[in-house]
């Protein structure tokens, strides 16, 4: 897969097949729709293109809502979309200004001229172009004129993606990782840095790294332990332009991962950190992608560090069973 950070580095094709949105996830909704991408490109020697926007289209026309959560930060989905298939991804930065485009501008400048379109594979309910107000009518409409053809995504499938991500979401918030997962047809993740912490955990005889999330708006799961799977790579890079290839961890470890406030320690601020069984490497400002793959039990106050110990303990021993 090729990546492209705007749509001025993207030089248009001859065949271009193309689908646009967010794709966050990239779950099992959205695997379907990428996959009739695929085989319409295979079917017509094509090839296919997938435009999407950074960052999220919702933070910038809506500035003050902090509502958004993200199920991938633009990392993770990139990597998702690479083993999907899709020959290019365009990550455009979303504007003010590229959202003030007619409908009829966005057809011509962007998806003709800029990317070559010959086929657009988009739902029903798609808008686009000045206050949302292009459709797939806008599309047919045009589509003998600029010389290409609409595949429409059947309704049913467009309902699959929306059942998909709100059942996603809904599932992490109550740490149903198992619906979680199944839904996303891979391993939840988070994805962030190695930070220093107050080395509570080497006092009670859990050392932790403690973890820096990437992307602030990122989904995090409900407060608890849980029982997970831990990439370790060098350091953040950022995505460049040109091909992809796939990052390669230095290692893989278990471990089972905190979500909380620690009640018994201070009960203020949310900590991410995450035990490693059987590792004693120093992690600080290393880059670890942590997936997720069981709920072990909420987060809980206790009346000493004692008994918060002899807990952890507990849940070491279900985790080690886990994984056994």
């Amino acid at each position: 897969m090729k990546i492209y950070r705007n749509l001025e580095e993207f030089q248009a094709l001859d065949f271009a097949i193309v689908t646009i949105g967010t794709f966050d996830g990239v779950h099992v909704g959205h695997q379907k729709i990428l996959h009739k991408l695929v085989e319409l490109a295979k079917h017509n020697t094509g090839e296919t293109v997938l435009l999407t926007f950074y960052p999220h289209p919702r933070l910038i026309i809506n500035p003050d809502d902090d509502s958004l959560r993200l199920i991938n930060d633009i990392d993770e989905k990139v990597e998702r979309l690479a083993l999907a298939g899709i020959d290019h991804l365009i990550i455009t930065p979303f504007t003010r200004d590229f959202s003030n485009q007619t409908p009829e501008d966005y057809i011509s400048n962007v998806l003709v001229n800029k990317i070559g379109c010959k086929k657009i594979v988009i739902g029903y309910d798609h808008h686009f172009g000045k206050d949302r107000k292009g459709t797939i009518k806008d599309l047919i409409h045009n589509s003998e004129i600029f010389d290409y053809s609409v595949e429409e995504i059947p309704e049913q499938d467009i309902e699959h993606v929306a059942v998909s991500s709100t059942r996603i979401r809904e599932s992490l918030i109550k740490g149903d990782i198992d619906t979680a997962n199944k839904y996303l047809g891979y391993s939840f993740e988070l994805t962030g840095t190695v930070i220093r912490g107050d080395q509570i955990g080497r006092e009670i005889g859990f050392p932790t790294a403690n973890i820096h999330v990437h992307e602030s708006h990122k989904l995090i799961p409900a407060y608890g332990i849980y029982a997970v799977e831990v990439e370790i790579y060098p350091r953040t890079a950022d995505i460049k332009t040109g091909e992809y290839f796939q990052p390669i961890p230095e290692r893989i470890a278990q471990g089972m991962c905190y979500i909380g406030t620690r009640p018994t320690i201070d009960g203020m601020n949310r900590k991410i950190e995450v035990n490693l069984l059987d590792f004693n490497d120093d992690l600080y400002t290393k880059t670890i992608r942590i997936k997720f793959l069981k709920f072990i039990r909420h987060d809980q106050w206790f009346e000493s560090l004692e008994l918060m110990r002899e807990q952890i303990a507990l849940d070491e021993v279900e985790i080690r069973n886990y994984f056994s």
